[in-house]
């Protein structure tokens, strides 16, 4: 009998097919012992209807939709997916950071209502990149390969993240804050990569926006629940403590888009509008990085019904 089911999103699993066969279920039923999940809510309510229910996966690497709790409860084994869009992250948010740096946003919504004269239009602030402090905000796969490829382009790097170990700094060649106050205020720019946890939900609020240098530019490819309100952000556009906001999630991904002062003027407000960038939270595709995925996570399905210990097995807190 089948034993492994995909909950949502994927509607044609060839590539789970290939390497689950015929244990690869398209219909819930009593027997299925493992769940791969991309967006399925995994609570008390669905995990009733897996009486034989061993191990849930989860195709990406977040995993705020998952009860840890009642998984805990029930004895069921977690495992997310976290290294499969390592460059695509890390590549959007330095593309985001770039797009800031040189002013190209700003640029193409300027061009766009010249009349009278074209090459003089220039943003007096832009800054050569060698004079710029980039400051990371967790340095675990992603964060530690924006830093790296930040230092490349010249960029003087820093982080704080109090859960690397001792002397890490000294790998990615960049200087490490024990305190996030001392990162905020020494950085020009701050780049977001933490998962979403008790600690991290709401920590860009009123006082760590208040804490940044004037005019500093905010990028947030992590998690979107990771700034507490949205407007915080806009107020900061508006008092110049920032002056560049760049999204690829929100705190609220419904469709249409949760108004919001923040959102109003990334769509109507031409001149703020140059200063911000949303994307759909998309950093983690490329045609590769999806196969690389779902071939990832079909494959430790394999190995637990081979008997064999999963990989990427989140611990229980």
């Amino acid at each position: 009998m089948t034993k492994v089911y995909i909950t949502d999103y994927i509607s044609n699993p060839d590539v789970e097919k290939k390497i689950l066969g015929k244990n690869l279920s398209t219909k819930i039923h009593n027997n299925v012992s493992i769940l791969l999940v991309w967006h399925q809510k995994i609570n008390k309510k669905y995990i009733d209807k897996f009486p034989n229910l061993k191990a849930v996966i989860r195709y990406g690497v977040g995993y705020d939709n998952i009860d840890l709790k009642e998984l805990k409860k029930r004895k069921i084994i977690f495992c997310n997916t976290p290294d499969y869009g390592v460059d695509e992250v890390s590549d959007t948010s330095i593309a985001m950071i770039l797009n800031a740096v040189r002013g190209i946003n700003e640029y193409n919504i300027c061009g766009k209502l010249l009349v009278n004269n074209w090459q003089e239009n220039t943003i007096k602030s832009i800054k050569r990149i060698s004079n710029l402090n980039l400051g990371v905000i967790g340095a675990g796969r992603i964060g530690s390969l924006v830093l790296l490829k930040a230092k490349a382009l010249n960029f003087k790097t820093f982080f704080y993240d109090p859960y690397k170990e001792h002397g890490y700094e000294k790998t990615l060649n960049s200087k490490r804050f024990d305190k996030l106050d001392n990162l905020l205020t020494k950085c020009h720019i701050i780049s977001i990569h933490t998962p979403l946890t008790n600690e991290t939900q709401g920590l860009v609020n009123k006082n760590f926006i208040k804490k940044l240098k004037k005019n500093c530019i905010f990028v947030n490819t992590a998690r979107g629940e990771i700034v507490e309100n949205l407007d915080y952000l806009y107020d900061g556009l508006i008092s110049k403590k920032l002056s560049f906001v760049a999204l690829d999630v929100l705190p609220n991904e419904t469709v249409p888009i949760k108004s919001s002062k923040l959102i109003n003027a990334w769509k109507n407000d031409n001149k703020l509008s140059g200063k911000i960038i949303i994307n759909p939270h998309v950093s983690y595709y490329s045609k590769e990085a999806f196969l690389e995925m779902r071939n990832k996570t079909a494959q430790n399905a394999l190995r637990i019904l081979k008997k064999l210990k999963p990989k990427n097995i989140i611990s229980y807190e």
